[in-house]
């Protein structure tokens, strides 16, 4: 009886965990295969085209990314460019708008404030201007005064360039040097010392006359900041959230008149670069952000033979509140007629100046200027010594030499220099312009302008020499006379003598301290 007891009762476990263990499996297996069946039938309706994405109406060509565009597309894309008569270097042809942006099409209205504009005088073609100019709209500028020659003055090119929101193109016609030459700088001193002279004396006198037109520009259209950047510079925001250049100057005091920014300088790593922009990323650092035993202590590692630590300028360039009685002191700062303007050098952000990042400038350089290359004569045409050595090169040297001598003093081929120097603090790897002009160009951006260009009627009918007015869009006939009519003024402070483009301290900037 015992055992029979025992027995059954020890089978009773045996029989009960039967259900049980049923219904585990049951809800195992319903806990595994629901959620794997809601993400197939998920799939299946997005693939379907049954989910409705709300970011694929921020696009109008409902392409939320660059580069998914169909196969059609392509080719209808491909055939607009050939009739263009226009060749695709510049990306992808897509919509105008960034696609990052719920139809974004960098039209600036009145209500960006700080309102922001950018002068330059430029001989470049589309490759170089599309991206410097879509760029700085990107971080927060609204208006370019663009000063045409060259290149950039040619019909393909300026039929392009007048197309763009926000950018106005100004001519140098028979009309624009006669206004100039009235202009009162020619009757002060502070610009004395580099009229008459051929090459980059010239320019930087043309580039103040263009300056001095441009703030009365600024002043009609009602911008707050103007800043005289060459397209060969890009502005680097740094130490604002956002990246953004509006952020930057809208946290300016009120009583600052002038901001500056030190430049820093490209650092090449290729003797084939071809986009700059989009193919630079190292740069050397300014003095002003650099702690002084570490700049002093690497300066022989930085300049490697070089006449000194930068190869050209090092006293970067400013951006000057727009208001009464401005005036340029030169292409790298401003001044005013009544004051001395309160100035501010920024610790973080800088000037990306790419220097020299194609082998093709040193012949381009070469082909602007007339002087003769010896020693003594390139002192007349050149400011500093780099471009000196450069021209004579250039004008002298085989292409085998003229590329060996670039390697050595332009690209940086040591990898065992670039690290110390990268650790050091001297070198700084910068991406944010790289990929913002990357992504504009796979969005197809550039492209786009240049497209919808040519297939738009031509607003340049006639040539350059027969315009009416200074620029195509406006005229400014009550603010030109306002700045160009002549008259002296006795303050002193009016006539600070213009800042050229200076080098950065040298190693005897170390001997004449006490």
């Amino acid at each position: 009886m015992a055992g029979l007891y025992s027995s059954s009762s020890s089978s009773k476990p045996t029989l009960s965990s039967s259900p049980s263990s049923s219904s585990s499996s049951r809800l195992f297996l319903l806990v595994t295969l629901l959620p794997l069946s809601l993400a197939c039938f998920a799939f299946v309706l997005q693939w379907r085209g049954g989910l409705d994405d709300p970011v694929t109406h921020w696009s109008i060509d409902h392409h939320e990314f660059p580069g998914m565009v169909t196969t059609q597309e392509k080719r209808s894309l491909r055939r607009s460019v050939s009739d263009s008569g226009c060749v695709d270097l510049l990306g992808q042809s897509r919509s105008p708008s960034f696609p990052y942006f719920r139809n974004w099409k960098f039209d600036y209205h009145s209500d960006l404030k700080p309102r922001i504009c950018i002068t330059t005088s430029t001989s470049a073609g589309l490759e170089q201007t599309l991206p410097w100019i879509y760029f700085h709209k990107v971080i927060g500028v609204s208006t370019f005064y663009l000063f045409v020659e060259g290149k950039a003055a040619s019909p393909n090119v300026s039929r392009v360039l007048e197309t763009i929101p926000g950018v106005k193109v100004i001519y140098r016609t028979k009309e624009l040097e006669e206004k100039q030459a009235k202009s009162r700088i020619w009757n002060e001193t502070w610009l004395s010392s580099f009229f008459y002279k051929p090459c980059n004396y010239e320019l930087f006198v043309k580039q103040s006359l263009n300056m001095e037109m441009a703030i009365t520009m600024a002043q009609d259209a009602g911008m707050e900041w103007i800043i005289h950047l060459d397209t060969d510079e890009l502005i680097h925001p740094s130490g604002t959230h956002e990246y953004s250049l509006r952020k930057l100057l809208g946290n300016i005091s009120a009583d600052v008149d002038v901001v500056i920014f030190p430049n820093y300088e490209s650092s090449v790593e290729r003797d084939d670069i071809r986009e700059p922009f989009s193919e630079v990323s190292m740069f050397k650092k300014n003095f002003d952000h650099l702690l002084r035993d570490v700049y002093f202590g690497n300066y022989k590692d930085a300049t490697r033979g070089n006449p000194n630590y930068f190869l050209t300028y090092g006293n970067g360039k400013a951006a000057a509140r727009v208001q009464d009685h401005l005036r340029p002191n030169g292409a790298h700062r401003w001044h005013n007629y009544r004051k001395s303007p309160n100035e501010v050098k920024l610790e973080e952000a800088a000037v990306l100046h790419y220097t020299y990042p194609r082998f093709s400038d040193l012949t381009s350089r070469r082909d602007r200027c007339g002087c003769k290359p010896t020693k003594v004569d390139v002192k007349r045409c050149f400011m500093l010594e780099f471009d000196r050595a450069a021209f004579i090169i250039a004008s002298t040297a085989s292409s085998e030499e003229m590329l060996q001598w670039y390697r050595e003093h332009v690209v940086w081929t040591d990898e065992k220099l670039k690290l110390k120097l990268l650790r050091k603090g001297i070198l700084t790897r910068i991406y944010a312009p790289m990929v913002i002009i990357q992504e504009l160009r796979e969005a197809g951006v550039f492209s786009s302008v240049v497209i919808a260009a040519h297939k738009s009627p031509s607003k340049n009918s006639s040539t350059a020499d027969s315009t009416s007015g200074i620029t195509r869009e406006s005229s400014q006939e009550t603010g030109k006379r306002r700045v160009l009519e002549f008259h002296l003024d006795v303050d002193g402070e009016s006539q600070a003598s213009a800042v050229p483009p200076q080098s950065p301290p040298g190693l005897e900037a170390t001997q004449m301290e006490p």
